[in-house]
């Protein structure tokens, strides 16, 4: 199963931290409209992603529960037909919330960037470093709080 290290944060404007963000960068920006569903399962978390463009994207996740820097595992599968999919999985399984948001997106190095803009919650910093196989967890985490 696929790895990442996860740190998100809450911050007071993303305005204000774009310009660092962006001198750190190797790629980007990309701006995406993104609502995720969320549906019960019994551990970890399932959630269905639309995009603006009639995509979609199904994602199962299971994460370290703590502050700081933290271990996930995902599985992800792409979809053409997310409305579609999002009715099936609404069938079969309770919906648990859905969060609306404005994501985009910087790369620096195996590193992912969002800056979202999340409706009715606020503004939020997430950093991924994608862990390759083989990978030690500990060198994701000092990525990550470097």
């Amino acid at each position: 199963m696929p790895k990442n290290i996860e740190i998100k944060a809450r911050v007071e404007s993303l305005d204000d931290i774009r310009p660092l963000v962006e001198g750190l960068a190797t790629d980007g920006p990309t701006e995406m409209v993104q609502t995720d569903t969320f549906f019960t399962c019994d551990h970890g978390k399932l959630k269905l992603r639309r995009f603006s463009e009639g995509r979609g994207v199904l994602i199962y996740h299971d994460r370290e529960v703590k502050h700081g820097p933290r271990l996930s595992s995902y599985l992800m599968t792409r979809t053409t037909e997310p409305d579609v999919l999002a009715g099936v999985l609404e069938a079969a399984y309770r919906t648990a919330g859905q969060v609306n948001k404005v994501r985009t997106l910087y790369m620096c190095g195996r590193t992912r960037i969002h800056l979202d803009r999340v409706e009715g919650l606020g503004e939020f910093l997430e950093l991924e470093v994608v862990l390759g196989d083989g990978d030690a967890m500990e060198g994701g985490q000092q990525e990550a709080e470097g």
